[in-house]
């Protein structure tokens, strides 16, 4: 059975969490887009990991996980990654492979990303990387692949700098290079997760363009960057937050008002950690946006949500969430693709009462009080989706699963 588990938000879903919890049932995890500009927090008892190329599932010691063909590999934070792993007694080898198909990100790639941000009139706010440029780079037919490595023609047409730096990594990289399609046809009857990068809503075709991310979040790309045919796949799981979260510049329609709003703002970042694992920027919060969320079902058929966060509003009285957008004065209840729609688009909220009490202490979800209850199935009537996993905290534990997403 092959699982795909994407961001249907913005990103900082929480898809490291569910994918570490989900992998316990699978066999190969892989994952599918982006590169060292995201970030997962694992957090197992008192431990806790932070991850940015390596799948999720790195931590059971019996899987193995693969750096799929849409992504775009820096050596060095690989290498540096897997060093913080094995030294905190993480055995990885033979476990981490690499689709031959996957792009390099080169040093100089990462000055140009940032110079070339700030050149903007209107910067994006990338993490500064490389990964913009190294997709580009792809796009141009310009970009080097892992199996180019060993093509010296290839090499001998870059600049000296970039065989400098790719030298010392190339043997390493080249033994844990795999034609990906033919490795999981030869595991076909294996459980494989797929996890995306990013969310739906920084997708370059699906998100708020230009304000996105440059590889495919949705769930289309898992097809494509995982090297398989899109009818392979049985499942797309959503994770989104109880609330909403962005960072970086682009339109955020339920963003909280920083006038009046500050306070709770400052409330859901802290109790909800969010900053970023990558850039330690403070992430911008704000209402969770339904309108959006409907949206990231529709263009990934997504079969069913999981709800992360919903323990940061444990102590509120009241809690708001976005139904639809008031934009130049007309109702509007699809998400825009137009910037200067959703840049003027004010929330139509809808109040929902608070809970009062500690999530964390339920073991299943009939043990929810019925607000929280009330909060989660309106979401689902809203998406006409159903959400059949919520988690309630940080650790592996704090999971309640309503519907296993390997049963068919």
């Amino acid at each position: 059975m092959k699982v795909v588990v994407i961001g249907a938000q913005w990103g900082d879903e929480g898809k490291g969490k569910i994918v570490d919890y989900l992998a316990n049932e699978a066999q190969i995890i892989v994952r599918y887009s982006g590169g060292a500009n995201a970030g997962h927090t694992i957090v197992i008892g008192n431990e806790e990991y932070a991850l940015h190329l390596i799948p999720s599932g790195i931590l059971y010691p019996d899987k193995v996980v693969i750096l799929g063909a849409g992504m775009v590999i820096d050596p060095t934070a690989l290498f540096n990654e897997l060093k913080m792993l094995n030294e905190r007694g993480i055995d990885t080898g033979g476990r981490v492979l690499i689709s031959d198909r996957a792009h390099v990100v080169l040093p100089r790639y990462i000055q140009i990303d940032k110079e070339r941000d700030l050149a903007r009139k209107k910067p994006i706010g990338t993490t500064g990387r490389g990964i913009g440029i190294t997709y580009s780079k792809k796009s141009d037919r310009d970009g080097i692949r892992i199996a180019d490595l060993s093509w010296k023609e290839r090499l001998d047409e870059l600049e000296s700098e970039d065989r400098d730096f790719l030298a010392p990594y190339t043997e390493r990289l080249e033994a844990m290079s795999v034609d990906l399609s033919t490795y999981l046809v030869h595991h076909r009857n294996s459980q494989t997760l797929f996890e995306g990068a990013q969310g739906t809503l920084l997708d370059l075709d699906l998100g708020t363009y230009p304000y996105v991310s440059s590889g495919m979040s949705g769930a289309a790309g898992a097809a494509i960057g995982g090297c398989v045919g899109p009818r392979a796949l049985d499942k797309v799981l959503g994770v989104f937050k109880a609330y909403s979260t962005r960072v970086g510049n682009g339109p955020f329609p339920s963003e909280f008002d920083p006038d009046s709003e500050d306070e709770l703002c400052r409330f859901v970042r802290d109790t909800g950690r969010e900053y970023g694992v990558t850039t330690g920027r403070p992430r911008r919060c704000g209402y969770l946006d339904l309108v959006a969320l409907r949206y990231a079902c529709l263009t990934n058929s997504i079969d069913s949500l999981v709800m992360t966060h919903l323990d940061v509003y444990d102590t509120l009285g009241e809690i708001k969430a976005c139904v639809a957008y008031r934009i130049n004065g007309k109702m509007v209840e699809s998400f825009p693709a137009s910037i200067e729609a959703l840049n003027n688009a004010e929330p139509v909220l809808r109040v929902f009462s608070g809970w009062k009490k500690p999530l964390a202490n339920c073991l299943v979800y009939e043990e929810f009080p019925v607000q929280a209850m009330e909060y989660i199935e309106f979401i689902e009537r809203f998406c006409e989706t159903p959400i059949h996993i919520v988690s309630v905290g940080y650790d592996r534990k704090a999971t309640i699963i309503r519907k296993s997403p390997w049963t068919r």
